[in-house]
């Protein structure tokens, strides 16, 4: 065994590691590239990204998520289908089994932060089998600085291995597949998947437990600041917009997935960016682009030609949910620090498939809190194991269910009281389709989308009359800078307007059997506000 790179004082044996392979630790990027290209686990793009491929797994696997339940979380945790239970004695049994994996083999290092803010700062440490998972944490979180290194102990570590495989007949597991998060030990293991956004979920889960305990709100949002230091959040979930909507070339990118507010204002829980790239375009996206299409970029599931190594970014070969990951820093208008002040505007993204949603609704603050429980859009193609090729209606409680390890209520309370405290305006942004539904309609143009978001960030909405729609009850504005009208109210672009009322009632009864979900949660202003046939 050899140990290579910039070593912790804390070593891996502390983790129960023994016997295993040479050691890289916390190997820069360019290194990174280098063993990765060694020893064939990527090829390179013309423009010098990274080319890795997942295997079977080209999106999340929530049904094999795991949290070891303890007496001490039997009331805390928001067990169910989410947070699966399992026993610490499973647990142990996999985790040995992962350090037996692990004799013999070369292993990846690497420290990093979660949270930018000093106040609310982890240290993780990312242990991975292969060279360019470890190079994906370096660009999605905020690498230890070098003389920081020999000090460090981490507070949470991740095992990760993609040919690992536990047995579900004898590890109380569903599948070979496993994402297992401990919160008592601080240890998550992830087996089965080389699906590199179980690590960035797993890690945000983790700050999902930890910081509404210390009364600040974790979010699934983007964030960005205006010169004047008004902040915005965007929250929705995958395929709405966050990354491409808060990439904006006026204002500072603060991060563009995974948030904290605090009593002092907003930080971001990352220090990359991970970016869906199909029909990634650099006429509507130039940043995302340009980020994209460089060396130090780890792109995955994309096809290239093999000859030019041109990548075909429409295509859909591998899956709809091809992906980028690079750090904050490729883009040049990011907030380096990483944190800012309280936000102005909050807007709620969904990417309504059924075309019957306003693009743009300014919401009350009962409407607020009745959007965010419900957390409606639509999950699109790839972007977990099992779904079809057609985009399905849900709802994700908070615009992140998925990752949300406590009671939506706690989240919910924290951010109504934040919303009350510093008088933010929020509206609801449909970055879906209108004139039908997928398949009949066509999705909303980004420039108009872009340009509704600017007029209320710019306050160019504030005199114009609004009106109220009569199937959501959503107000709505008649005009718009740089939008067509027409476009304004949805039913005025249905050809048929008899099918509009048809979806739109579908719509309406689904939101109202998913809010009996939260309904003995919140106040009585709160579920009238919703939509009601």
């Amino acid at each position: 065994m050899q140990v290579f790179g910039i070593p912790s004082n804390y070593g891996i044996e502390n983790h129960g590691f023994q016997n295993t392979g040479n050691i890289y630790w916390n190997y820069a990027s360019a290194s990174l590239i280098e063993e990765g290209i060694k020893r064939n686990e990527v090829a390179l793009s013309c423009d010098g990204a990274v080319i890795a491929y997942t295997g079977k797994h080209t999106g999340r696997s929530p049904n094999d998520k795991f949290i070891v339940q303890y007496s001490q979380q039997e009331k805390e945790i928001w067990w169910g289908k989410i947070n699966q239970p399992l026993s610490p004695h499973s647990f142990d049994q996999i985790y040995n089994k992962f350090l037996a994996y692990f004799q013999g083999r070369d292993i990846f290092v690497q420290d990093v932060y979660a949270g930018a803010h000093p106040n609310h700062r982890l240290s993780i440490r990312v242990i991975t089998e292969k060279a360019w998972h470890n190079l994906f944490s370096r660009n999605l979180l905020i690498p230890i600085p070098v003389s920081e290194i020999p000090h460090t102990v981490p507070d949470f570590i991740i095992l990760q291995s993609e040919n690992f495989q536990a047995d579900p007949k004898t590890d109380g597991v569903r599948s070979g597949t496993v994402i297992l998060i401990d919160f008592e030990r601080k240890i998550v293991l992830i087996g089965g998947t080389g699906y590199a956004g179980e690590i960035k979920k797993s890690i945000f889960t983790i700050m999902n437990y930890l910081l509404p305990r210390q009364g600040v709100l974790s979010m699934h949002c983007s964030a960005n600041v205006g010169k004047d230091g008004d902040v915005a959040l965007f929250f929705g979930l995958s395929g709405t917009g966050k990354t491409t909507l808060s990439s904006d070339p006026n204002r500072q990118l603060i991060g563009d997935d995974e948030h904290g507010w605090s009593d002092t204002g907003i930080f971001n829980i990352e220090g990359g960016c991970y970016a869906k790239t199909i029909r990634l375009n650099p006429k509507f996206e130039p940043m995302i682009w340009a980020a994209t299409n460089r060396f130090g970029a780890v792109l995955e599931n994309v096809v290239y030609d093999p000859i030019s190594r041109v990548v075909d970014f429409d295509s859909d070969q591998y899956t709809e949910n091809t992906r980028v990951a690079y750090p904050l820093s490729f883009i040049p208008n990011s907030l380096g620090q990483g944190y800012a002040g309280h936000p102005q505007n909050i807007f709620f993204l969904t990417a309504d498939a059924f075309g019957v949603m306003p693009p743009i609704a300014r919401l009350n603050y009962e409407q607020a809190m009745y959007y965010f429980l419900s957390g409606y859009t639509s999950k699109l193609a790839g972007t977990e194991t099992g779904l079809g090729s057609e985009p399905q209606a849900t709802f994700s409680t908070c615009f992140g269910a998925p990752f949300l390890p406590l009671h939506p209520n706690v989240y919910s309370d924290l951010l109504g009281e934040k919303i009350l405290r510093h008088k933010v305006q929020v509206w609801l942004i449909n970055t879906g389709w209108i004139g039908g539904p997928y398949g009949i309609g066509k999705r909303i143009n980004l420039p108009y989308t872009r340009a509704m978001i600017t007029a209320a960030l710019n306050h160019d909405l504030d005199e114009v009359p609004f009106r109220q729609e009569p199937f959501f009850g959503l107000n709505i504005p008649l005009f718009c800078p740089g939008v067509p009208s027409e476009i304004l109210n949805p039913q005025y672009n249905w050809s048929d307007k008899q099918s509009y009322q048809e979806y739109a009632r579908n719509l309406i009864a689904q939101f109202e059997e998913n809010c009996t979900q939260f309904a003995k949660n919140v106040t009585k202003e709160v579920l009238a506000t919703g939509p009601h046939l």
